[in-house]
């Protein structure tokens, strides 16, 4: 269509005022059309031919205009592409050179974890909006495995892996809004335990320095870092912290860019610690996304990462042995020993059984050496046991099964529990309900299967644990299990003090259809199912009523408010946090996950700092 033609089509549609064209006069365009409008016909067309003839050149000037334009700010935002951030360029000659002395520590960091097969444990919650308490879990997901970074981002899951027919079928009936693709054990456990697998240099990034910063008693240099155009997709943007004495990286802060098609990356906050050999090893990652597009759906997540075991108990067992020392004569006794008795006998199978699995379990990384935490739950067990005039042999032990689902359970006279049911316990006497259920087992005398006690049963690999020893009780050992336990409590000095352990039930209770994956149990039996209680629905009777608005009734403390996990060899200690004053029912966050910030030091300090250090008192657990 021709300049003035248009021009009066604009002008019947009643859009030409708000028309945009540069360099064309609107009073001139009125005018020509007025006289096109009365003018004879011969006037019409000779008007017209020279009008168009106007319009057209203006238009060719102005179409001439935009592409000049257009090709300026391409080649504008080409040069800013080419020329990176410009703060880059301030580096002076000795931050470069700590630069590069980071890359090279990256470098043999990736090379000195493929001698390392930890353990990785996963845990994410999907929020919800709550108009009470912010946001809170509407479901949950899980993973663990045993990582293999000798091949990449191989692993070895610990949780039984559906079939393929099994998933598909999954998938076809899940709701489009709760497809939930970003999902995948190797993409949230692994990748942001390392910042870039291809490595890190000043190639293919670009660092900023920002400031010092002080992480716990490390002194760090931290800098802000952007892959550069040509570097290509799946490289790390954020913030790096690097400890001032050899430049390793001790934090990283940010995402991963330029995600492949149909997948997102999640924005992380990893840690590391430091381990024997000035290694700083990764050890947490905390995940976060306030709209991550998931499916057909936006997903408001967050989630954690836990590494540890890279120094399992078999190495260091193994290393033992080269210190043994033989002594110069051995006396035999033989002939003095007593014989053992038909009972003595059954004791000692019994306990051999016992033995295998609880070593087992060290020796896959799943249960913490012994240390300060046994010894807490060992005193609670005391209490129970001295009050109640219970005298059981062979002795009662406590450990510590090192993953966050909630749950406990007896191994023979080994009672255990996880570190997610210690971390979310809100007191002492809640640590006495839930270990007089156990010690109920023992005291009716519940069996653990002896098969267990033929050694070539552990000979498996560490990621069968949990599909080859079988550990729950049937329902009736469950049921007088409780009616023990309530006796047991009645007895100790706990009994008047339950109010806050019914609570946690009833919090565990009400969230529990949430949180599906931190109640479905490894070993033992489930403390809920649903919202139905399955352990010690007796405590219900009498109990005070649940006010989640109510900042004064805790009744479940979020994961990770009391126990401290090593990485380097899994040991456990008990926080030593202050207390603090809530201000907001938000604040209370029960059962759910929480940032990881972590007070580092070096192995140095660390050590320092155990010398002499007694053990925690169980008073603390009421703080």
């Amino acid at each position: 269509m021709n300049g003035l033609p248009f021009l009066m089509n604009l002008q019947r549609a009643g859009t030409l005022v708000n028309y945009p064209l540069a360099g064309v006069d609107r009073k001139i365009l009125r005018e020509m059309i007025e006289v096109r409008q009365s003018a004879s016909p011969d006037a019409k067309r000779k008007f017209t031919g020279h009008a168009e003839k106007d319009v057209t050149k203006t238009g060719k000037l102005l179409a001439w205009r935009v592409a000049i334009v257009f090709l300026l700010l391409l080649y504008s935002a080409s040069a800013f592409a080419k020329r990176g951030p410009a703060a880059e360029a301030e580096l002076s000659p000795q931050m470069q050179q700590i630069v590069d002395k980071a890359c090279v520590r990256e470098r043999e960091l990736l090379k000195r974890l493929k001698t390392y097969s930890p353990l990785a444990e996963t845990y994410v919650q999907d929020l919800r909006s709550d108009f009470e308490l912010g946001y809170v879990p509407a479901r949950d997901h899980y993973f663990m495995a045993q990582l293999d970074l000798r091949k990449g981002l191989a692993e070895q899951s610990f949780l039984a892996q559906p079939s393929r027919t099994t998933r598909i079928k999954k998938h076809l009936m899940t709701p489009l809004n709760l497809r939930t693709p970003y999902l995948s054990s190797v993409g949230l456990a692994v990748q942001p335990l390392l910042m870039d697998q291809k490595g890190l240099d000043r190639e293919h990034y670009a660092f900023t320095y920002v400031d010092r910063e002080f992480l716990g008693t490390v002194r760090t240099l931290v800098f802000d870092v952007a892959p550069r155009p040509h570097a290509g997709p799946g490289r790390f943007v954020g913030r790096i912290w690097l400890e001032d004495i050899s430049y390793n990286i001790v934090r990283f802060n940010g995402t991963y860019k330029d995600a492949p098609l149909f997948s997102s990356y999640v924005h992380f906050d990893s840690w590391r610690v430091n381990s024997p050999g000035n290694q700083w090893l990764p050890a947490y990652v905390y995940l976060e996304e306030s709209a991550l597009i998931s499916g057909f759906s936006k997903v408001r997540m967050k989630g954690e990462t836990t590494v540890w075991g890279y120094n399992l108990r078999s190495n260091q067992r193994q290393q033992e042995l080269t210190e043994i020392v033989v002594a110069p004569t051995v006396e035999d006794h033989s002939a003095s020993a007593p014989d053992y008795s038909p009972i003595q006998r059954q004791r000692l199978w019994e306990r051999q059984a016992e033995d295998n699995v609880i070593q087992r379990l060290e020796k896959s990384g799943l249960v913490a050496p012994e240390g300060e935490v046994n010894r807490v739950l060992d005193t609670v067990v005391n209490n129970l046991l001295i009050t109640n005039n219970l005298q059981i042999e062979p002795g009662i032990r406590a450990r510590v099964l090192l993953t966050s689902q909630i749950e406990s359970f007896t191994v023979g006279h080994t009672i255990v529990l996880s570190r997610g049911l210690i971390d979310v316990l809100p007191d002492e006497a809640s640590l006495a309900m839930v270990l007089a259920h156990e010690l109920g087992h023992i005291a009716l005398g519940h069996q653990l299967e002896t098969k267990y006690a033929f050694s070539d049963r552990m000979l498996f690999p560490n990621w069968e644990s949990f599909r080859q020893l079988q550990l729950r009780r049937n329902a009736k050992e469950e049921d007088d299990a409780d009616n023990k336990a309530m006796a047991l409590l009645k007895s100790s000095p706990y009994g008047d003090k339950l109010a806050n352990a019914a609570l946690f039930l009833q919090a565990l209770a009400e969230q529990a259809p949430q949180l599906t994956s931190l109640v479905s149990p490894h070993f033992g039996n489930r403390l809920v199912k649903g919202r139905e209680l399955l352990r010690l629905a007796q405590l219900m009777q009498g109990a005070p009523q649940l006010k989640r608005a109510d900042v004064a009734q805790v009744a479940a403390l979020p994961l990770g408010s009391r126990v401290k996990l090593d990485a380097w060899d899994g040991h456990i200690e008990m926080m030593k946090s202050a207390p603090i004053t809530m201000v907001a029912a938000r604040e209370k966050m029960p059962f759910e996950i929480t940032p990881v910030i972590q007070n580092l030091a070096r192995m140095s300090e660390t050590s320092a700092a155990h010398t002499g250090k007694s053990a925690t008192q169980i008073g603390e657990l009421g703080k």
